[in-house]
Order: C-alpha cells, then structure tokens, then sequence
C-alpha cells in the first residue's frame, strides 16, 4: 500500500483518488476550498442557481463506468446557433436531423455535413486509440497505421471546416469547437472537429440541480472508499529531493509525507509556486495561455419563447474576435456570447415564471484590470450586443453579477484565468501540453491543463490515466503489492 496525496479537488483528482483507493492504496485529498469540484461549481442568488463551469454532459459512460447512477436528461436540441445575418442553426442530437437543418440554413450543405460528420467520427475513433488511450510517451497498443492521417495532420480547425463548407455561416459553426479548449480556430489543429462526433453520436446531457451535482456524487464515492478529504486545506508546497517527492506542505506548516503527489491544479501553478521549474513555465510560456472567460449572470423576469437550453449568438467578425482575444489581448468589441438557461429544462434552477441566464464570453487571460473598460460596462456591452441580435433583456433583468478573469484565477488557482492552461497552437499542440507523469518520480499530473485536456470527460479519463500510473509505479518502489 502506498501513501498518495492528491492536491486540489476538481474532477481528474477527484477520479484518480477514487481510483487509487479502490485500488488499495491510502489516499489523503487536500482541497483549498471548502468544496469538491473544480470548475463544477455554482451559484445562488434569490432563489436563482447559476453553474459557474460547464452546462453540459458528454461521454456520460465515463461517469457511470465510476459508480456515478444520477438519473441524466439527454438534450433533443445540443444547441442553437444565431448569425449577425439573423439566421439559426438548430443542432440537434440527431445526425439525419442535423443534416437536414444544414440544408435548410444552406441548401446544398446537407451533405457536406454528413461528410464532415462522418471525418468527426473517423478522427474520434483515431483518437480514443491513441490520444486518448493513455498517457503521453507510452506508444498506444491499439493504434492503426492511417490514425494519424485520420487527424488531418497539418491542417486547422478552420482549414477544416473550409475544406468541407462554402457557407461561411457553417465554417464560423465549426470553428466554435476551438473554444472547448480554449483556443483560436486559425490555429487550433483540426483534431478538435471530433467534437461533433461525441454530441451527435453519444449526445448531450444535464443533470436534474445542474452539473455540480456530480461532484456531490463523485464525493460520497469517495467517503465510500475511505479516501480521506480535507477541505479548506491548502496545499502550499510539493516537497522533493533531487529526484522524488516526498509529501507535501500545507498553508498551516504541517508537513505530510507520500510516496505519490498527484497534483490536480494548473501546470503553470505546479511549476511555478508549488516545486518551481523555470524550464518548465518557459516551455509553457512559449505555448501561450489559453483564453479566459467572462461571465454574465442575470436573474431573468418572464419566460423567453422559444429559448433552448444552450445558445450561442455569433459575432459578425469571427477572425477580428480572436485576433482581439489572442493578439490584441483586449475583450472582444464585438463578442460571441454563449447562453446558458437550465431553467428551461429545469424549473428548480429559477424562481416561477422565471429564468436563469449564464452568458458567458471568450476573452484574454491575464489581469482585466488592463481591460480598456471595467466589468460593468463590459456587461453592458455583452447585453447590447444580444439586443442587437434578437436577445433584447431590458425591462426583466432582475440582477446582473460578473466573473471576470481574476475571479476565475482566485477562484481556481488558474494564473490569469487562462481556464484551460495553455493554447492548442500548431498540429502538434496536444502533445506539447505537460504530460501526466512530473519531473520528479511520484510526481502526476492531472487536471485541464495537462494530457488528455479541459473538458469534464477528458480531465476524468485523465484521472483515470493517472491511477494507472501510480498503480504500475507503486509497486516497484515500495515493494508491496496494491490490492
């Protein structure tokens, strides 16, 4: 049996110390915070409930293969895209569906769809062999000799989409996939339009309360398998000789010994204040950060006709937008604004009669303070710009509250807000970002910034990956077998 420490309780620590435990090690979870979850986390406000990081759930089968037996929704309609033209797009969970609103938004485009949703697929399959099949370093045992081709080596996200649409309507469509990593689709490597494939092939799903509801599941697993959790501990520094950790310090001064860490927090932050590496933070820095988001919460008088669970409403510059997040660094002046409102599936999130609106906008990491206006006005601006586009809110705004960067980086320990660690830059990109295995023997990491990547399937096939490491480490160097 050995001595794991697992730092920050977000949902790749949360299933590696799951899985340690049942694998018969003693597992201590130190958590800074007084809750488990990560990014799985909410707000509430006069009777009003906000989920602060993702609204919906794909690849519930990693979830349930854990123990987790919450009842899900699956989603009809994924989401609804509106253009600065004034036209939508409905992607609905269905692929016959889906093709058929493509051929009525762009007639001829049917079928371009259908090829591109059929690549999706290829590349997904190309990808759970590989990219997703373990850690970074360790040569996949199920891998074809045409996957990498599978990928579209070379190309971006946006090539991408060129290659397969003329409508520059379904090109801006395809290109909204970069931001599920936090990246610019001009540079984001193609891989990231096997996206599709999972919402059209294994759907969309909520959770009846919101999502935070699975971090409470996934912590009553944990209790069950005697993983010991601290919260409200922080963890100020990973311990290490020259060439192994050996615990952990925590804000109090104690001192706790291990034989594993594994560190579910921000590379940039494990590297940088926990067992610095300067090498490490510049390889990192030369990737760059990913983009941060700013939220609008606001408390919604009425019922909105027509409204879907998610909606994104598309700026009228695509190109201009990301040039402002990435090169410019400033908020977008003219911003794509995702919407979220559980209410309409869930009448618990919001009081009677009304309803609950996340609006979130891709913007810099970095310090907002910068910013050429404060957060206030800049939520101003995300609410004009829905009014001019058919998200006229005046008159039934209850309340407005903001999350701006800073509150992200506070919040999550994420240095600038930079959500999902670095950029995806280069067809390489996905095998640039920090691996799961450290420097330092009994070193680990898991979490959105490190391999597979952000998003609550990946970060928990990540946690996944990382028990499997220790479990093939641990042995060997504390001569005991684990149960």
């Amino acid at each position: 049996m050995a001595e794991v420490i697992v730092v920050g309780g977000g949902v790749g620590g949360m299933v590696a110390a799951l899985l340690l435990a049942r694998g018969g090690h003693r597992v201590r979870l130190y958590e800074k915070l007084d809750r488990l979850g990560g990014k799985l986390a909410e707000r509430e406000r006069d009777g009003f409930a906000f989920s602060l990081g993702p609204s919906l759930l794909t690849l519930p089968e990693v979830f349930r293969e854990l123990g987790v037996t919450r009842e899900l929704v699956e989603l009809d309609e994924l989401c609804r895209y509106r253009f600065a033209d004034g036209s939508e797009l409905r992607a609905y969970r269905d692929p016959a569906r889906m093709a058929a609103e493509v051929e009525r938004l762009a007639p001829g485009e049917g079928a371009s769809w259908r090829a591109f949703h059929q690549w999706a697929a290829t590349c997904l399959d190309a990808s759970r062999r590989t990219f997703f099949a373990g850690p970074l370093g360790r040569r996949p045992e199920q891998a074809r000799l045409g996957d990498l081709r599978a990928v579209a080596p070379g190309r971006t996200l946006d090539g991408l989409a060129r290659r397969f649409f003329r409508d520059p309507r379904l090109r801006q469509y395809v290109g909204r996939y970069a931001t599920y990593a936090g990246s610019s689709p001009y540079r984001a490597p193609a891989a990231l339009g096997c996206v599709p494939a999972i919402e059209h092939g294994d759907g969309g799903w909520y959770v009846r309360g919101g999502l935070p509801r699975l971090a409470d599941d996934l912590a009553c697993l944990l209790l069950g398998a005697g993983v010991d959790v601290r919260t409200g501990a922080e963890v100020a520094e990973v311990t290490a000789g020259p060439s192994a950790v050996s615990g952990v310090v925590l804000a109090s001064g104690e001192r706790v010994a291990a034989d594993a860490v594994v560190v579910n927090a921000d590379a940039a932050a494990l590297y940088g204040r926990l067992l610095p590496d300067r090498r490490r933070l510049r390889r990192m820095a030369r990737l760059g950060p990913s983009s941060s988001a700013f939220l609008l919460l606001a408390g919604v008088t009425g019922r909105t006709e027509g409204l879907p669970h998610h909606s994104v409403v598309f700026s009228a510059d695509y190109r201009g937008e990301f040039a402002d997040i990435f090169g410019r660094r400033v908020p977008p002046h003219d911003p794509t604004v995702y919407i979220g409102c559980s209410a309409v599936d869930d009448p618990s999130q919001a009081p009677a009669g009304a309803e609950n609106w996340v609006m979130l906008v891709n913007v810099p990491a970095g310090d907002p303070g910068r910013w050429p206006m404060t957060p206030d006005a800049y939520g101003d601006r995300v609410l004009e710009t829905l009014a001019r586009r058919g998200h006229d809110l005046s008159g039934r705004l209850r309340f407005t509250e903001t999350f701006t960067p800073a509150d992200l980086s506070e919040r999550y320990g994420a240095p600038g807000g930079a959500i999902y660690g670095t950029a995806y830059r280069g067809a390489l990109a996905p095998f640039r970002r920090p691996g799961n295995r450290g420097p330092r023997r009994g070193l680990y990491l898991v979490g959105g910034s490190a391999h597979p990547g952000g998003g609550l399937p990946l970060v928990a096939m990540g946690g996944r990956i990382v028990a499997s490491l220790v479990q093939q480490d641990m042995p060997a160097r504390t001569g005991t077998e684990a149960r």
